[in-house]
């Protein structure tokens, strides 16, 4: 059980190199031993074309050897990265969804890299390379980024004479006047369990969910900002413009199908998901910026992303961060990020290369597709992710439930998943503030 005096060092982890949290080398190196002239290294990832990305750099580094391993993605990675950390048998790198990364850091399970990757900073937009940034040191290299757009109906929105919304204001004008034509279609569903696409839109907004300076995190959930989000999303359920349904079920992808669900605002890789499940509807779809709510202000915030974060157990840190920026920072890496991997690159060469691709097969007539995004990218505010976000998204997921449930207030949502939060952060002896 840590004390409070070893809970404060792990939360300063965030802004101090984690050198002073490591497992001891013999203990957390696991087979990453020389062999035959050759660093070894372990590396844990779940995106598709992982392996053949590694077998591109081995191919090309004859002094390093990378061992690739799908351990799953999401949540489950996250946990079995911490559980090897604590075991002392880690890989020596991992990719990890960006907003498990602060979680990550605090337990001490990566390591602070800023002086093995600052020459590749400029490879990326301050907004992407923000996101694995605390306080100005460096925590992992991004490799994939979701600014945030709006997916639509294109042929429905022509049909009805409605344009592509600037505003959140003009989106929900637009879902009026179709639903008003036909009351058989729905704008968008808002899933109760996307948490952090509240978070995000919220950011956007100009509300940080969590913050944090020294060792000390503000929980800002319950903002201003973040209330004019929620209660603006009510007012277009309570009016029937939106559902609440989950996405992405099989009564949501008919509805993708047969053309009753009309939007989704989420990001620049929804074309591939949609295409996925309702691969008739190509030609019938754009992508456009997400609706502002500010129309002086095109910012966005990300909606998942991922980043490669070297162990704070590895033995080999050099090697690591080397094969680390091959991967995302460089031309080659970027492209089979795009190519392979068919994710969009955090790098900026890889956002360019994406430039001359056709656009998606979900989209096929849209052909400034990947100039439309790469203008998205360029406008982004990251989203800053607390150590406790696993807290956060079952306290909102089942205090908005019980709101739509109980017809109230989605605002007070928010009050009650700050509470929760800063609770949980309190337990754990972090040192926090109310936003």
């Amino acid at each position: 059980m840590r004390t409070g005096k070893s809970r404060k060092l792990l939360a300063a982890a965030v802004v101090t190199a984690v050198t002073t949290l490591l497992v001891p080398a013999c203990s957390a190196g696991g087979p990453t031993a020389q062999d035959g002239g050759k660093v070894t290294l372990r590396y844990w990832a779940w995106a598709p074309g992982s392996a053949e990305e590694v077998k591109e750099f081995n191919r090309t580094h004859p002094d390093i050897k990378v061992v690739h391993t799908d351990a799953g993605g999401g949540d489950q990675s996250s946990a079995k990265l911490l559980a090897a950390h604590r075991a002392g048998n880690a890989p020596d790198l991992a990719l990890v969804e960006n907003p498990s990364l602060p979680r990550m850091i605090v337990a001490g399970a990566v390591a602070d890299i800023t002086d093995r990757v600052a020459e590749v900073k400029k490879e990326y937009a301050p907004g992407s390379w923000a996101q694995t940034t605390f306080n100005g040191r460096t925590y992992a290299l991004p490799q994939d980024v979701g600014p945030m757009a709006l997916l639509y109906r294109k042929d429905v929105f022509d049909k009805y004479g409605v344009e592509a919304p600037l505003t959140w204001d003009d989106y929900r004008e637009a879902a009026a006047a179709i639903k008003k034509r036909d009351p058989d279609l729905t704008m968008a569903s808002l899933s109760t369990d996307n948490w952090d696409w509240f978070a995000a839109v919220a950011a956007q907004a100009g509300d940080d969910w969590w913050s944090i300076d020294g060792d000390r995190w503000t929980v800002g959930i319950d903002g201003e900002n973040s209330r004019k989000v929620m209660e603006f999303f009510q007012g277009m359920y309570e009016d029937g413009l939106v559902a609440t349904d989950p996405i992405l079920t099989p009564t949501y992808n008919q509805k993708l199908n047969d053309g009753t669900m009309l939007s989704w605002p989420s990001a620049v890789w929804a074309p591939g998901v949609v295409h996925g499940v309702a691969p008739k509807t190509a030609g019938k779809w754009a992508l456009a910026p997400l609706p502002r709510w500010d129309e002086d202000d095109p910012t966005v915030s990300f909606q998942g992303g991922s980043s490669v974060a070297v162990t704070a157990g590895s033995e080999h840190p050099e090697e690591a961060a080397e094969f680390a920026k091959w991967l995302n920072a460089s031309d080659k890496g970027a492209k089979m990020i795009l190519n392979v991997q068919n994710a969009y690159p955090a790098a900026l060469s890889g956002q360019k290369a994406a430039i001359a691709q056709k656009p998606p097969a979900l989209m096929p007539q849209q052909s400034d597709y990947y100039e439309t995004v790469a203008g998205i990218a360029r406008d982004t505010r990251p989203v800053t992710w607390g150590p406790n976000t696993d807290v956060a998204a079952s306290a909102f997921t089942d205090a908005l439930n019980d709101a739509i449930r109980n017809g109230t207030s989605w605002a007070d949502v928010l009050t009650v998943t700050e509470k929760a939060v800063v609770a949980d952060l309190k337990k754990q002896e972090f040192e926090v503030d109310e936003g």
